[in-house]
């Protein structure tokens, strides 16, 4: 039976425009197993699990656990120290902090409006976190309980990566869009990407540390909503634009099937990008624990044009 990663593949379907949104990512370690709902259903204390959930609701927070790759037995007992990061994702404003701490429940003393605001000090007053100063990181999603593709696919990404000595290299939760499996997020900038190998990982890391976004195999940036995703990666195809930071939406009006984004350049462009809601086709199940077909979603950029007025390319 063909999974629902190979499926997807074999069909080539489009991951422009489908990366999970959060304006800011919190990630906590937690070694051990993960069930598939990994904040309540692991090793972690279910009710600080779903206090956290709480807490973040509706701040533009998102909360992930990872874990180091390779072999996860059950140890039965608590970490003694975990390494906790958060990072915030909007250009003009993007950092990654870190932290260790011996009591995950300090996570409740953050002011989570103000970490989805993009604002770093409740973390770093709280957990005596800092401006992490070391490599990019690499999170692959390994959760096998959300889907076996995740398991199957992620787990050998994430230790290939290990064991060729990327250091920031980990495996987390949930980053949506399975069936693009292996699925990675890449912090501080927060671009996701799909169908991912080992070499195009380094790329895309060696691409962070010299400031620049790798397009392929993109599936956007977490900071916008997936039509602004989509819009922006499409500006970047057609200018050949691959600096990091220099692209914002700054304005989407419409609504589902059908929007225009507006995309703005440091430099003083803007383009206009007409986004299309469409239905990949033919149905097939999108994860690999239903055999319901369905039909996914799809962003499809329709029209993109610079606007008259733009600043000259500086």
């Amino acid at each position: 039976m063909s999974t629902c990663a190979t499926v997807s593949r074999n069909l080539d379907e489009p991951i422009s425009g489908t990366a999970a949104t959060a304006r800011t990512w919190l990630l906590l370690e937690q070694p051990g197993p993960w069930g598939a709902d990994a904040l309540t259903s692991s090793h972690l204390d279910p009710a600080l699990g779903r206090a956290l959930e709480a807490a973040a609701k509706d701040t533009g927070v998102r909360i992930a656990l990872i874990r180091r790759p390779g072999r996860h037995a059950d140890p039965g007992m608590p970490p003694p120290v975990r390494h906790v990061y958060a990072a915030h994702t909007t250009p003009g404003n993007i950092w990654l902090h870190s932290a260790t701490t011996t009591d995950p429940g300090r996570l409740l003393d953050l002011d989570m409006a103000a970490l989805g605001r993009g604002e770093h000090h409740t973390f770093d007053s709280a957990l005596r976190g800092r401006a992490h100063t070391g490599d990019p990181l690499a999170l692959v999603c390994t959760n096998g309980k959300r889907d076996r593709c995740c398991a199957l696919l992620g787990r050998p990404l994430a230790a290939e990566l290990a064991a060729s000595g990327v250091q920031g290299a980990w495996e987390v939760t949930h980053l949506g869009g399975h069936r693009f499996s292996p699925t990675l997020l890449v912090l501080p900038h927060g671009y996701a990407y799909g169908r991912a190998e080992a070499h195009t990982v380094k790329e895309v890391l060696h691409g962070v540390q010299e400031g620049r976004i790798v397009v392929e195999g993109c599936r956007g940036s977490s900071a916008w909503e997936r039509p602004g995703q989509a819009a922006e990666l499409a500006v970047r195809a057609a200018t050949g634009e691959d600096a990091a930071e220099v692209l914002s939406i700054v304005r989407t009006t419409g609504g589902a099937p059908r929007w225009e984004v507006t995309v703005a350049h440091t430099d003083g462009r803007h383009w206009q990008v007409v986004v299309a809601q469409g239905a990949a086709q033919p149905p097939r199940p999108e994860s690999c624990g239903t055999s319901v077909l369905g039909s996914p979603a799809r962003m499809d950029v329709v029209a993109l044009h610079e606007l008259a007025g733009s600043a000259a390319a500086g």
